[in-house]
């Protein structure tokens, strides 16, 4: 639980990034810090079930890599349809004149 909680510590850095020095106890750093705690602590499980999983057998290092793959081209496809007018390519997003629709009413 030490190294959890070790890594886990990198919230305050994440929360500073996105807003600024803020103190504990101001409702958008808490939350911020507590999404970056959340993604943290994910990554660290998925790579150790991964890693565990490899391990054992289970399946390839090469069967993970061309699954991750095919989850991010899915992923990225339903992002695509979330948000028409956005695409994401290898240099970046791209907004095109139908963005502008999805992006009425969102904060400047």
């Amino acid at each position: 639980m030490r190294a959890l909680n070790r890594v886990a510590k990198w919230r305050l850095v994440y929360a500073g990034w996105q807003l600024g020095t803020r103190p504990k106890g101001d409702p958008e750093a808490d939350a911020v810090r507590d999404a970056a705690e959340a993604r943290i602590l994910l990554r660290v499980e998925a790579s150790a079930l991964a890693a565990l999983l490899i391990h054992k057998g289970v399946f390839t290092d090469t069967e993970w890599t061309e699954q991750l793959i095919a989850e991010a081209e899915a992923l990225n496809e339903r992002m695509e349809n979330s948000f028409p007018g956005i695409t994401a390519t290898d240099t970046g997003l791209v907004f095109t004149a139908g963005a502008k629709e999805t992006m009425r009413g969102w904060k400047p």
